[in-house]
């Protein structure tokens, strides 16, 4: 199968070779014979009901400093030029990405939308959560600081954070003395336009925060982030340490439970994460960490994906 992919994601030269995603996606296409494109949002158009953008051609090679080459740029339809458009660029989740779903919904599924466009749009990975509320942490989405107090009067010890934020950023942990609840509450306020989430603090992070990468639905491998001492946050980008994991029978419990609604809506490639018993979000917009999958057991995750849009490409087409 030959395939014209372009990946919709953020600047090539900022790309981490060792940890990012969309180049172990890359790099597994360039091994099928793929031919690769790439633009950002910015370079994306709709005119008289067709979807543009202007691409390069772009070949990857793992080579620190050195990991790509790129061509001229093409003014290219995304419906009749390109087969598979991979939208990985990185939240937040604002209205520049949600106008993306929406231009990109006008192709999908005759070009294949990879996670689908309307999906993701209506599937921000913290509100998306709610929909399995016997699986997730006390969790409430407000803008009130008396719901705020209240939540803390209740379960003691709890974190707020964005409900829009990614990578660990605008996390806080408020313990019951903690004298800041109001002046954090003001700053949120002020600071975001929508409302925030709190959640009851859960003390098992402290053994890690799972990362499970579901395709089509079915789980096909995890890592644990192990926090840094004196930080609340395990993502990677703050600090936290990847290691070996196996799923629990929760966390398979939990992944049994949300797969099939992440196969109906068209999520071929999801993260979510797991401390202790529940499951505190769901990654459709860009998730990472299927190269640390692959360093610890050898599981192909980017195969398997590939193998999953394959599989789409030829129902559509039957």
């Amino acid at each position: 199968m030959t395939l014209n992919i372009a990946l919709q994601m953020d600047c090539l030269k900022d790309i981490d070779i060792k940890g990012d995603s969309t180049f172990s996606l890359a790099l597994e296409a360039q091994r099928r014979g793929y031919n690769l494109f790439h633009y950002d949002v910015d370079d994306m158009s709709m005119r008289d009901g067709h979807v543009f953008a202007y691409c390069r051609p772009v070949i990857f090679k793992r080579e620190k400093g050195n990991h790509f080459t790129a061509g001229d740029e093409i003014r290219m339809d995304l419906e009749s030029d390109i087969d598979v458009v991979l939208m990985r660029q990185d939240p937040p989740f604002h209205m520049g990405y949600i106008t993306a779903t929406h231009l990109l919904e006008q192709i999908h599924p005759k070009t294949l939308v990879v996670n689908n466009p309307s999906s993701v749009r209506n599937a921000p990975e913290k509100i998306f959560l709610t929909r399995f509320p016997d699986l997730m942490p006390p969790t409430l989405i407000t803008r009130s600081k008396k719901e705020v107090i209240a939540f803390r009067d209740e379960f003691k010890d709890i974190i707020i954070k964005p409900l829009y934020g990614n990578g660990g950023a605008g996390v806080f942990r408020l313990r019951p003395e903690d004298q800041n609840l109001s002046s954090l509450v003001e700053m949120f306020q002020d600071f975001y336009p929508e409302a925030f989430i709190v959640q009851k603090y859960l003390s098992d992070v402290r053994s890690g925060d799972k990362r499970i990468i579901l395709v089509d639905g079915v789980a096909v491998g995890a890592i644990n982030r192990i926090p840094p001492e004196g930080e609340a946050r395990s993502n990677m980008h703050v600090g936290g340490v990847a290691v070996q994991t196996k799923l629990t029978s929760r966390e398979q419990e939990i992944c049994d439970a949300i797969g099939p609604v992440l196969k109906e809506q068209g999520q071929a490639f999801v993260g979510i994460d797991v401390i202790g018993d529940y499951l505190t979000e769901i990654n459709v917009t860009s998730p990472t960490g299927i190269q640390e999958i692959q360093r610890f057991d050898g599981t192909d995750v980017a195969a398997l994906i590939w193998d999953a849009i394959e599989g789409h490409i030829e129902e559509n087409s039957a």
